[in-house]
C-alpha cells in the first residue's frame, strides 16, 4: 500500500487548488513545498491585496503553442465560479481597470481558503523534493525528509521566476526525467532593456509615466508605459514582453488619440515662432518632449522647420520604432512563458498521456496568461480539472 493516493508538489496557487478538491473526493493527499510558508507567491501578489482573477477572461488571453489547450479547463472553472468561492468565505473584493478583481483586504484571506479548503490534507513544508520515479504503478518521491509513495503526482511547482522566492525550474526537470517534451522556456511579464546607445539618448527620463500603445506584429496592447534607467516597463511593456523574442521591433504609440504631425502643423500656422519642443512639450511630458526633438534633431522655430522633420518627429512619437537588446530577465519576471509541452497532456485531466498517474499544473505548463489576474485563473481552472480526477 502507498504512503498517499497522490502527492502533490508546490503549495501555491494550483497546488493548493488541486489539492482541496482530492481531498474533498476522500483521496489521502500529501503536499509539499521547500519553502516554510505556503502561497508565498499569493501573498506578495497586487502589491499584496491578491490580483486573484479578472472578468473578462477568454482563451485570447493566454499564450501556448496550442491556443486552444487551455479552453477546456477555463470553461469548466471560470472566473465566477471561483468568485462564488471567495463569497462563501466573505472575502471582500472589487474591480479595478481592465476587469483585473482584488481582494480589499490582505492576499493572506486568498490563502487561508484555500487551506480551509483542504484541510485534512497533509501538508509539508521546509520539504525539499529530490526525484520523481515510477515503478510498475507506484511513484517514489525522494526528498530530504526520507521518499514517500502514491498512486499519482502532481507537479505543481511553477516555474523559475521571481527565483527570490525560491521558485526554479524543478517541473521542466520532472518533465524531462520522463521523457516528456518542454517547450523552451523564456522570462514574460518582464521589463524590456536598451543597450547603452538607446539609453543615452534617453538618459534622464526614468521615471517618465504615460498612457502608450505598443505593437508587435498583430499583438498590440494600451496601457501605462514607464521608462527607466535600463529601459521601458509598465504594464504596456509586461504585456507585450511574453510576445517579445530577441531581434524583434516594438511599435510604441507615445500619444495614442492624437495625430502629432496634424497638431504641429495646426501650431506652425497658429503658433509659427514657437520652438517645436516648446510645442511638443504641451502634449507630451516636457522631458520626454525634448528628448524626442533632440534624437530627431528637430531643433528650431516652427516656421523654420520643414514638414519633412516635422513628419520625422511625428512618427517617432506616434510610431517610435525600437528595439530592446533583451529584458531583465528572471530576476523580475513575473512568470515563464514555455514549460511542459500541452500536446504531451489531457486538456481534460492534465494528466501525462504516456505516464499514467503523473500531472502537471499551473505555470509550469505551457499556458502563460496576460497581465491582470489571468495566470491565477489559470491555476485555479487547471488545479480544479486535476483535482477532480486525480
Amino acid at each position: 500500500m502507498t504512503d498517499f493516493d497522490v502527492i502533490i508538489i508546490g503549495a501555491g496557487a494550483a497546488g493548493l487548488m488541486c489539492a482541496g478538491e482530492a481531498h474533498k473526493r476522500g483521496r489521502r493527499v500529501l503536499i509539499l513545498d521547500h519553502a516554510l510558508k505556503v502561497g508565498e507567491k499569493i501573498r506578495i501578489s497586487g502589491g499584496g491585496r491578491a490580483n486573484f482573477s479578472n472578468l473578462h477572461m477568454t482563451a485570447a488571453n493566454y499564450l501556448s503553442n496550442n491556443p486552444r489547450f487551455c479552453v477546456s479547463a477555463l470553461k469548466r472553472y471560470d472566473q465566477h465560479d471561483f468568485i462564488r468561492l471567495i463569497e462563501r468565505y466573505n472575502i471582500a473584493y472589487h474591480e479595478r481597470e481592465h476587469g483585473q478583481l482584488f481582494c480589499d483586504g490582505s492576499a493572506t484571506q486568498i490563502i487561508d481558503m484555500l487551506l480551509e479548503e483542504c484541510r485534512g490534507a497533509r501538508i509539508q513544508t521546509e520539504t525539499t523534493v529530490l526525484d520523481v520515479d515510477k515503478k510498475e504503478d507506484i511513484f517514489t518521491v525522494s526528498t530530504n525528509r526520507g521518499p514517500m509513495t502514491s498512486s499519482a503526482v502532481v507537479v505543481a511547482t511553477g516555474g523559475p521566476s521571481i527565483p527570490k522566492m525560491g521558485s526554479s525550474g524543478f517541473a521542466y526537470d520532472v518533465a524531462k526525467s520522463f521523457d516528456l517534451n518542454v517547450v523552451e522556456p523564456r522570462p514574460g511579464l518582464v521589463p524590456l532593456t536598451f543597450d547603452l546607445e538607446i539609453l543615452e539618448k534617453l538618459d534622464g527620463l526614468s521615471g517618465v509615466s504615460l498612457d502608450a500603445t505598443v505593437k508587435l506584429g498583430k499583438v498590440k496592447f494600451h496601457e501605462a508605459l514607464l521608462f527607466t534607467h535600463r529601459g521601458l516597463s509598465g504594464p504596456v511593456i509586461l504585456q507585450i514582453s511574453s510576445y517579445w523574442r530577441e531581434g524583434d521591433t516594438l511599435s510604441i504609440n507615445l500619444l495614442p488619440g492624437t495625430n502629432v504631425f496634424d497638431h504641429l502643423s495646426q501650431a506652425k500656422i497658429s503658433q509659427p515662432k514657437k520652438d517645436v519642443r516648446t510645442v511638443l512639450a504641451q502634449i507630451l511630458p516636457k522631458s520626454l518632449a525634448t528628448k524626442m526633438v533632440d534624437w530627431t534633431e528637430c531643433n528650431g522655430r516652427l516656421c523654420e522647420t520643414s514638414d519633412k522633420a516635422l513628419r520625422k518627429l511625428s512618427d517617432h512619437v506616434n510610431a517610435w520604432q525600437v528595439t530592446p537588446n533583451g529584458s531583465e530577465g528572471l530576476r523580475t519576471a513575473e512568470v515563464m512563458v514555455g514549460g511542459v509541452d500541452t500536446k504531451e497532456l489531457s486538456s481534460k485531466t492534465m494528466e501525462t498521456n504516456t505516464i499514467p498517474g503523473l500531472y502537471f499544473i499551473g505555470e509550469g505548463v505551457d499556458v502563460t496568461g496576460h497581465l491582470g489576474g489571468f495566470n491565477f485563473q489559470w491555476a485555479w481552472a487547471s488545479g480544479q480539472a486535476c483535482g477532480k480526477v486525480v
